[in-house]
This record gives structure tokens, sequence and C-alpha cells, in this order.
């Protein structure tokens, strides 16, 4: 019995001592991983790259246009803009961007005038029309953007995505024929008529934008949520978009 009872407080003893040995353990590992949990409310970003400025090469189109309206060649768009952020102070991962660009368009038709030019029918006659058209349009731009990077101290080698709308006032439209060709196709004038005027465009352009990037490369897209042509003159209600590589840094 004597014996039994010996045994019996060993047992209780060891098994006292692992159990607090485990528990210490426990803590020292939980307050190890809550002491390697970065706090981004105290991090340097006096170095780091905040993509002030963005250089945008992207294809077009118009969405929500007639079958007899036939884009074709490569409707493209460039956009250039200087932005400035405002980093989060709750987490600094997240910042708030605005700024200043320009973006222009140029889209192309083949063997139809383009909606808003009178060109084709105030210099060809007798079934001639033009080889070549386009729709060129240039907005002043105010780009706004909630963007987010893995790594906020070295977004020149991390992930970066944003999303954002672009508001926008037009500075120009233009359209423009090249090649005046005969009933048979044969060319007949190898001339360019441009018509400049903004007259059939809505001036305001309102536009949801998305990017990825990793460094200073990435992706973009755009939605223009207002139509570029009026509706009024009896021209089709569409709305342009574009998808493209970015380019960013400084």
């Amino acid at each position: 019995m004597k014996k039994l009872l010996t045994v019996t407080t060993a047992l209780f003893f060891l098994t006292t001592v692992f159990a607090q040995t485990k528990k210490d353990s426990t803590i020292k590992k939980t307050s190890t991983v809550r002491k390697d949990k970065k706090d981004w409310t105290k991090i340097d970003l006096s170095h780091r790259a905040n993509d002030h400025f963005m250089l945008q090469f992207g294809y077009d189109g118009w969405a929500g246009k007639p079958d007899t309206l036939s884009i074709t060649n490569v409707p493209r768009s460039i956009n250039v803009y200087f932005m400035y952020d405002f980093p989060f102070k709750t987490d600094e991962r997240f910042s708030v961007a605005a700024g200043l660009g320009i973006g222009n368009s140029n889209v192309y038709f083949s063997s139809q005038p383009a909606p808003v030019s009178p060109v084709p029918q105030q210099n060809a006659s007798g079934g001639t029309h033009f080889k070549k058209y386009k729709v060129v349009t240039t907005f002043l731009e105010v780009p706004i953007e909630l963007r987010f990077a893995l790594d906020p101290e070295n977004t020149n080698k991390t992930w970066k995505f944003a999303v954002g709308t672009k508001v926008g006032t037009m500075l120009s439209a233009y359209a423009k024929g090249k090649d005046v060709l005969n009933g048979t196709g044969l060319m007949q004038d190898p001339s360019i008529y441009k018509v400049k005027n903004k007259t059939y465009f809505n001036n305001i352009k309102l536009a949801g934008t998305l990017r990825i990037s990793k460094g200073p490369v990435g992706i973009f897209g755009q939605f223009q949520f207002t139509s570029l042509l009026k509706g009024a003159y009896g021209l089709p209600i569409v709305y342009p978009f574009s998808i493209g590589i970015c380019l960013s840094g400084l």
C-alpha cells in the first residue's frame, strides 16, 4: 500500500511538471508570434516609389455599337498621368491617390464613314468613299485610385492593386478620312480630309478603372460609364473601353 502511494505521488508530480512546461512553451510561442507580427503603422515609406508617374498603352473598343459600325485596324489609346498618393495611417499598405493627366484615343473604321464626320458626304459622290477613317478624342483627366501594396516599403518589386475612377473634360475631337476611292475601289484622290468638331460628343467623361502591377509593370482596364456620342443627333450610344499595359514609378 505504501509503495502504491509513493508511485501515485510520483506520477502526479511528473504530470504537473509536464503540464506546466507545456503551458510555458505555449505562452512563449504565442508571445513570439505576436512579437513577429508587423506593425504596418510604423514603417518607413520615405524611400519608396509612389507611382507618381503612370503611362498606359491600351487597345480600345466601343461597347454598345451597332453591327453596322465596324471598327478595324488597331484602335488604340495612350494615357499619361502624374499622381500623388496618401497612405492610410491605420494601415500603410492602403493609400488613396489622385492626379492629373491626358488621355488620347484613336478608333479606326474601314470603308465606311466615321459616325461623326460629314467629310465623306461633302467630298465624295457617285459611290466613292474613303479607304480609312478614324475618330480621335483627347481628354484632360483626373484619375483617383484606392491602392493596396503587399509590401509598401518596396513598391518597385511587390504586387500592387488599384481600383478607381477617371473624370475628364474633352479638349479636342476630330474625324479624319484618308484616300478617296471610286466605286470600283481604285484610288481617286490621295488626300486627307479632317473635321474638328466637338458638337457630336459628350464633353464630360466618367470611367471606372482597375490596375494590377508587379513592380513598375502591370495591366489595366477601364470602362466609360457615359456615352461618347450624343444620341440627340441620331448617333449610336457607345461606351468606350480600354485594356492594356501600364508602366508606373517614381
